[in-house]
C-alpha cells in the first residue's frame, strides 16, 4: 500500500466516522427524546456527548490533515472549485456543529438534574432540543454534500 492510498483510506474512514456517528447520535437522541423517559434521555444524552467527543471530534480533526496531505501527494490544487466548495461547506458544518456540542452538554445536564430532583424536563431542554434538530440539518447536510464533492469532483 502506498502512502497516498493509506492517507486516502484514513480520509475516507474519517468521512465515514463523521457521517456514521452523526447519524447514530441523531437517531439515538431522537429515539430517547420520543420515549419521554427522563432517566433514559439523561443516559442517552450522556452517551451522545461522549461519542461526539471521541468519534466525531477525532474525525473532524483528521479530515483537514489527511485532506491537506492528499493535496500535497496528488495533482490537486488548492484552487480547484470542488475543493473550495468542500472547504466552505466544512466551515458551515463547523459553524453548526460546535454549538450543538454545547447544546448536547446542556441537555444532558438538564435531564440529569431533572432525574436527580424528580422533576419534569424544563422548557429550556425542549427549546434546546428543537434548536439541536434544526442545527443538524445544515450541519449534517453540508457533510453529505462534501462527501459527494469528494467523490464526483463535478467542477
Amino acid at each position: 500500500m502506498t502512502l497516498y492510498l493509506l492517507i486516502k483510506y484514513l480520509h475516507v474512514l474519517g468521512a465515514i466516522v463523521i457521517l456514521g456517528t452523526g447519524t447514530g447520535i441523531a437517531f439515538f437522541m431522537l429515539m430517547a427524546h420520543r420515549t419521554q423517559d427522563i432517566a433514559f434521555i439523561a443516559r442517552t444524552a450522556a452517551t451522545v456527548v461522549v461519542a461526539d467527543m471521541i468519534f466525531t471530534l477525532s474525525a473532524v480533526l483528521l479530515q483537514p490533515v489527511s485532506g491537506g496531505l492528499l493535496m500535497m501527494l496528488s495533482a490537486t490544487g488548492p484552487t480547484e472549485r470542488w475543493l473550495l466548495a468542500s472547504l466552505a461547506l466544512y466551515a458551515v458544518a463547523g459553524v453548526f456543529w460546535v454549538p450543538v456540542i454545547f447544546m448536547q452538554i446542556e441537555m444532558r445536564d438538564l435531564a440529569q438534574a431533572a432525574v436527580e430532583k424528580g422533576h419534569a424536563l424544563p422548557p429550556r431542554y425542549f427549546a434546546l432540543f428543537r434548536r439541536w434538530c434544526l442545527f443538524g440539518i445544515p450541519g449534517f447536510g453540508s457533510v453529505m454534500i462534501i462527501l459527494w464533492l469528494m467523490i464526483a469532483k463535478p467542477f
